[in-house]
């Protein structure tokens, strides 16, 4: 497999492994780890209590400054400021802040606009207090031939791949994902599948639309997988009047995608019918398995491998009742592959479901949060999980209902226990969107002190 890899990105894999090489034992994460369970696996992983929420927050029109903005929130209970926003960076202007993610070193967070297409990369490591705006990308669409809305940023050995929602041909849902090093530089685009160009995929069932939202990897097998939601022209009209317009509700995802992690080539599209969203994989190194659900028919599904060593996709439980339009988005699985968190926005409830056997999930707990509620981010010890408001700047609530806050609840395995909440309108920041950790101790160490272990196993 290393023969396939260039000789940086190689180095990248083996620091990223030493560095994160507590969080496994025997290919089964340990219960004593914090960080959030829907990372990269690559990726160095938080020892003990985090220290930080980082918030990918939408400027909003006459409040604050009106940027979008990264807000860090003080979380360690030790902390004297503890439940406190403790700095705030503005990026100039509103993108349609959506998702972030973290190098594999962690040192950078990268973070895009859905609107502008511009990608945001911030400094986390010099100051975890206090990260500061490092570069910012302002080519993506020249630079991958037409794709639009940076969407997922997702860590691989030395490089970040960014799955995207949109081209700039039609402003529809046909796109691809970008390849970039840690450092920000352009690799290589892939786009997705479509009847027109299945790029040597095995077309499954009724569609191979080229829809891009989320993407996730299972190195042991060479699996990538990616899901699928919708183009700018929906994303960006408001909500109301897209339920009300059948052709706009016609152009979302139907499809997911299994990739062959190394070659970066298509394999399989299976229908997964209603916009499949997150896409969150088991953990555990005999579980070949991820989870996803569909925004618009309000399912779960599992794609799987089957004994035979094919892929297949299952859609495996209900989500509430679906014929109400919950609208469930994010999603996080437990760190012992036995639980997954499903968050629905018009209710505002987060559910947790039973995922023991994953074929036949069960959901054991419910519980509002509020008038609305997107994001979860849950601690891989499974006791604290944190949750965040905004969908889309067009899409979220309005009147009293437009709530835009960020909460911290404890988790007994039971029930959810509020701890604290931050009005982020009442501070004038505007809507909270995705959250990532930080820590102190990730960086406590030499700075370079991965290249130091790294001549050490080379030796």
């Amino acid at each position: 497999m290393k023969e396939m890899l260039p000789f940086k990105w190689a180095r990248g894999a083996v620091a990223s492994a030493l560095i994160g090489a507590v969080a496994l034992v025997g290919g089964v994460p340990t219960a004593v780890q914090a960080d959030e369970t829907c990372m990269s696996p690559y990726m160095a992983k938080i020892v003990g209590q985090e220290d930080f929420v980082y918030v990918w927050t939408l400027g909003v029109e006459g409040m604050g400054d009106e940027q979008d903005k990264l807000v860090t929130i003080s979380v360690n209970p030790d902390a004297d400021d503890y439940g406190e926003v403790v700095h705030i960076v503005s990026v100039g202007g509103r993108n349609e802040a959506h998702h972030s993610g973290l190098s594999d070193d962690r040192r950078f967070l990268w973070a895009g606009g859905l609107d502008s297409n511009k990608i945001f990369i911030f400094d986390v490591h010099s100051n975890p207090r206090e990260p500061s705006l490092h570069k910012v990308i302002t080519n993506f669409v020249d630079k991958t031939g037409g794709m639009v809305g940076p969407h997922t940023f997702y860590a691989l050995p030395g490089r970040i791949m960014v799955s995207a929602l949109s081209n700039n041909v039609d402003h529809g849902g046909r796109t691809g994902m970008a390849e970039y090093t840690s450092e920000g530089e352009f690799v290589a685009a892939h786009w997705f599948p479509t009847d027109d160009d299945l790029r040597g995929a095995d077309k499954t069932g009724n569609f191979a639309d080229g829809y891009g939202y989320d993407v996730r990897v299972l190195p042991r097998r060479n699996v990538m997988l990616t899901s699928s939601f919708t183009g700018w022209s929906n994303y960006m009209m408001d909500f109301g009047q897209m339920l009300s317009d059948p052709e706009a509700m016609k152009r979302f995802g139907n499809t997911m995608v299994v990739w062959d992690l190394h070659t970066r080539k298509p394999k399989k599209v299976f229908d997964v019918p209603g916009a499949p969203l997150e896409i969150r994989c088991a953990w555990s190194g005999t579980n070949n398995y991820c989870f996803t659900t569909t925004a618009l028919t309000s399912k779960i599904w599992l794609i799987y491998e089957d004994k035979d060593g094919e892929w297949q996709a299952d859609e495996v439980a209900d989500i509430g009742d679906p014929s109400k339009v919950p609208l469930p988005v994010d999603i996080s699985i437990t760190a012992d592959d036995q639980g997954l968190w499903v968050q629905t926005f018009m209710d505002g409830k987060t559910r947790y479901f039973d995922i023991s056997d994953p074929h036949n999930p069960k959901q054991t707990y419910e519980h509002e949060i509020g008038s609305q509620v997107n994001m979860i981010s849950q601690s891989w010890d499974g006791k604290r999980a944190y949750f965040t408001t905004s969908l889309l700047g067009s899409w979220d609530k309005t009147g009293k209902d437009d709530e835009q806050w960020f909460k911290l609840y404890h988790w007994n395995g039971k029930k959810l226990d509020h701890q604290f909440t931050i009005d982020f309108y009442q501070l004038k920041l505007g809507r909270a969107h995705q959250m990532r950790f930080g820590a102190y101790s990730l960086y406590s160490q030499a700075p370079n002190s991965s290249d130091t272990m790294l001549s050490q196993v080379e030796q």
